[in-house]
């Protein structure tokens, strides 16, 4: 078990690469696309998106989910290239209803007659991905995380700057459209590479049966989580207007999606260790723990920086033009920290083995977040979207504590979550107090950022030295596996 949480330390910091160099890419792409463009043609994106979205997750069919949950022993050569041809010809067929059907039902719906070119195009990457997943579940199963890092860093990179050239000369919206396709399309060829594996012509029904029983209900819950996570797109698109969309949509980027890509890293990390650790609860429980303390412990000063500062860093940095941003930014940061207490539940219970359970828990926080989300849509616009998703986060938290609990039987006492969750708040307020009084005073956001991040450096190198001295002893001298136990 020492080589393990060794595996998962190597892991985290290959995905955490993975994660910086792409959003700070990420980041400074929007930032420039941001200067070129308008808030509409971001919007005009996001409507798009809100159907290639969901298509690529029905896309998906629960390969990669399936075949890294499965255990070594009962995976076989037929059940890759199984995952593999039935992932093919369901992408041809999804593609062909994308551009011929849902473009023109969309483009209807939002009355944007551009959505009938745009939405094949970035359909594109449908095509491709299921090639990427049956590779990446392979890597991802051996934890060979930094094969994927450099695949990932390398086709966002090229995809970006490629983006960039197009929108400096002229390409508008399209540059947009590019940067969403092209970086799925640059990896193909460099997983193929990095995996050795071939697909044969190989199909059978009963490994069929094994990858897309398993599959099935965690498509559901992606389905159900993709609807979550994009009907407020949906709804601000139809029941305000594109320049709306856009406004949340940058607001949405800036805190919820780096939340999202910050747990993906983790996530794609635990779930396989998850899945090898079931039988230890107390285990996964102390990995559940400590998940949750250092996702927040990085999140938290960002989304403090965000309440304080957020209107002061929009207006530099976009523009008045995008003066509707900040409101919402703030809120959803709020939303955001919120989030961070239970990041990786749903991970936590597909590693068990329970999607059905999965599958259950998402419909019921569907059930009370959409509509929710409507009526603070329809009264008060993208306002009242953002305060909707902050109460769900809430809402989200109660769900989860008594899922652990009642259902999975993973006891989390109050005392233990505060003892987890104690530095970053405490971190969080200080520094947080500290940056509003600075604002007060009129201070630079930069310089008020800066502040912020030196004492919240502070309070956790007071509270968590040893235990920080502990862990970067332990990736250096990965022998020394002995440290590992108080961990």
């Amino acid at each position: 078990m020492n080589n393990s949480k060794k595996q998962v330390v190597i892991g985290v910091f290959w995905s955490g690469i993975q994660m910086v160099v792409n959003q700070s890419f990420s980041f400074l792409i929007r930032l420039v696309l941001a200067k070129l463009l308008f808030p509409e043609q971001f919007g005009l994106v996001g409507m798009a998106t809100v159907v290639t979205g969901f298509v690529q997750v029905i896309n998906d069919i629960g390969v990669g989910a399936a075949l890294v949950q499965r255990k070594d022993d009962d995976l076989k050569p037929i059940h890759f290239y199984t995952a593999f041809w039935t992932g093919v010809a369901w992408s041809i067929i999804l593609y062909l209803i994308v551009s011929f059907i849902l473009g023109p039902l969309a483009a209807t719906f939002y009355n944007q007659p551009i959505l009938l070119k745009l939405i094949p195009v970035l359909s594109i990457g449908i095509l491709a991905s299921p090639v990427n997943l049956v590779h990446k579940a392979q890597l991802t199963k051996a934890l060979n995380f930094k094969k994927i890092t450099l695949i990932d860093n390398l086709s966002n990179v090229v995809a970006g700057c490629a983006a960039l050239v197009m929108a400096f000369m002229g390409g508008g919206v399209w540059s947009l459209a590019f940067n969403s396709i092209a970086s799925i399309i640059i990896a193909m060829p460099l997983f193929f590479k990095a995996t050795g594996w071939k697909p044969k012509m190989h199909w059978e029904k009963q490994a069929f049966k094994e990858i897309f029983g398993f599959g099935m209900f965690t498509t559901g819950t992606n389905i159900i989580n993709y609807l979550i996570d994009n009907v407020d797109y949906l709804l601000i698109g139809k029941l305000v207007s594109a320049s709306a969309l856009g406004s949340y949509t940058l607001a949405f980027v800036l805190t919820d999606t780096f939340r999202s890509r910050l747990m993906s890293v983790i996530n794609n990390v635990m779930y396989p260790v998850y899945s090898k650790s079931q039988g230890d609860l107390g285990l996964i429980k102390n990995y559940y723990l400590k998940v949750i303390q250092y996702n927040s412990l990085i999140i938290y000063p960002i989304m403090t920086f965000f309440i304080i500062f957020g209107g002061e860093l929009i207006t530099f940095a976009f523009g008045d033009v995008w003066h509707d941003t900040l409101l919402p930014l703030r809120v959803l940061s709020g939303a955001v920290m919120v989030h961070m207490l239970v990041n990786s539940n749903t991970v936590l219970i597909r590693g068990l083995g329970k999607p059905q359970l999965e599958l259950k828990l998402q419909v019921l926080k569907s059930v009370i977040f959409i509509p929710m989300l409507f009526v603070g849509i329809y009264n008060w616009g993208i306002i009242g979207a953002s305060w909707a998703i902050l109460i769900n986060k809430v809402i989200a938290v109660i769900i989860a504590q008594y899922t652990f609990n009642k259902l999975l039987n993973i006891k989390i006492t109050t005392n233990e979550f505060i003892e987890t969750m104690k530095v970053p708040l405490i971190g969080s307020a200080l520094s947080g107090f500290a940056g509003y009084l600075l604002l007060r005073i009129n201070i630079n956001f930069i310089l008020g950022g800066i502040a912020i991040a030196l004492i919240y450096i502070g309070i956790v190198i007071l509270f968590m030295r040893k235990e920080i001295q502990t862990t970067i002893s332990k990736f250096k001298k990965p022998r020394q596996e002995k440290q590992w136990q108080s961990i």
